[in-house]
C-alpha cells in the first residue's frame, strides 16, 4: 500500500516500484488523499481548470491518475475518504524558498483535517487490503508540502490505530503492517549525477541541489534525501522504466517535457529514474547487510 498526497506523487516517487509488483503478482493499493485541486497546470490551453477559475482540475487529474496507473498496471486505487473527501492545500515558499503552508487556507483542505478524522478513513483500508509494506513520505514529507506532510502524518498514525484489537472494531478486523518504508532518494547518487550534468556543459539543471548539496540549506542536504547508511533498499527499475516515464507523462497537467521532471536527460538518460530508494521507519528490519533489492525480504508468506 502507498499513500500519497496528490495525482502525480505515486509515479514520480514510486512508479517502478509499482510496476514491478504489479508483474510479480503483488496485490498492489495506492491511497491518494487529494485530488490536487490547487496544482500548478503546466498546459497553456487547460489553465481555465485551475482553483482561480474553473476549479474543476481535481476531476482532470482524478482522469489523468487513471491514466497513469494503466500504464503502471495498478487497478487497485482509491481516494482517501472519497473523491474530494479532502481538499489539496495548495502551498507557499518561505524566504529560503522551503515549501510551507498558504498564509490564507480554505475551508476543508487536508492540512486542516484533524488528524484522527483522516486517519478513520485509512485504517478500514489498512485493515481490508492488509498489506505487509505501506509507503509513505519521511517526517518532511520530502519537501516540506504540508499535503505531503500530512500524509506522513495520516499513514504512520492509521497504521499504528489498524494494528491495536481492541480500536474500533467497527472499521474492520485488526491488521499489523509488517514493515512501514519512507520514499526517499539518494544522495550520494544524485550527487555522481549532478557532477556528469556539470561535467557536460549542463549548468541549469537542478540548479537547486547545488546549493543544498554545498550546505546552504542544512548539513544534510535537501530532505527529500538520505545518506547512503539510512537507506534501506532500492529497487532497479530498469525493466520498468518506460511504463514510469508513460505514467508520468499521463500527468500532463502537472509534469511537461521541457519541465524540471525531465531535466538532464540528454545526458543522464533515463537513469534519475529507473531507481527508487526506501528508508526503514519501522517494522521488520531487513535481513543481510546493504540495501535490500526486494521491499518484501524477510517477510516471507506471514499473514
Amino acid at each position: 500500500m502507498l499513500v500519497h498526497a496528490h495525482p502525480d506523487d505515486e509515479t514520480i516517487n514510486n512508479g517502478v516500484t509499482m510496476a514491478r509488483y504489479v508483474d510479480e503478482g503483488a496485490a498492489v493499493c495506492l491511497v491518494t488523499c487529494t485530488l490536487g485541486e490547487e496544482g500548478e497546470v503546466l498546459v497553456e490551453d487547460l489553465v481555465h481548470l485551475d482553483a482561480d477559475h474553473d476549479d474543476t482540475l481535481g476531476p482532470h487529474r482524478l482522469g489523468e491518475l487513471r491514466a497513469a496507473m494503466a500504464a503502471l498496471g495498478v487497478t487497485d486505487f482509491v481516494r482517501l475518504g472519497g473523491d474530494g473527501r479532502f481538499r489539496d492545500s495548495g502551498m507557499a515558499y518561505d524566504d529560503q524558498r522551503r515549501a510551507v503552508a498558504r498564509d490564507v487556507l480554505r475551508e476543508g483542505i487536508f492540512w486542516t483535517t484533524d488528524l484522527l478524522d483522516a486517519a478513520h478513513e485509512l485504517v478500514p483500508l489498512i485493515r481490508d487490503r492488509r498489506p505487509q509494506v505501506l509507503v509513505t513520505y519521511n517526517q518532511m514529507g520530502g519537501y516540506g508540502h504540508p499535503d505531503h506532510v500530512q500524509a506522513h502524518r495520516v499513514a504512520m498514525y492509521a497504521t499504528q490505530l489498524a494494528g491495536v484489537v481492541g480500536y474500533r472494531p467497527d472499521l474492520g478486523p485488526a491488521w499489523s503492517v509488517s514493515r512501514v518504508l519512507w520514499a526517499t532518494m539518494s544522495q550520494s547518487r544524485m550527487r555522481s549525477a549532478i557532477a556528469e550534468l556539470r561535467a557536460a556543459g549542463d549548468s541549469e539543471s537542478f540548479q537547486w541541489f547545488d546549493s543544498d548539496a554545498s550546505g546552504e540549506t542544512d548539513d544534510e542536504g535537501h530532505p527529500m534525501m538520505a545518506a547512503d547508511d539510512a537507506i534501506a533498499a532500492e529497487i532497479d527499475g530498469t525493466a520498468y522504466i518506460s511504463r514510469k516515464l508513460a505514467a508520468m507523462r499521463a500527468h500532463a497537467t502537472q509534469i511537461t517535457e521541457d519541465g524540471p521532471f525531465f531535466a538532464g536527460a540528454a545526458v543522464l538518460g533515463d537513469r534519475m529514474w529507473a531507481h527508487e530508494y526506501y528508508q526503514l521507519a519501522s517494522g521488520v528490519p531487513f535481513p543481510g547487510a546493504g540495501w535490500a533489492d526486494d521491499l518484501f525480504l524477510g517477510l516471507g508468506d506471514e499473514e
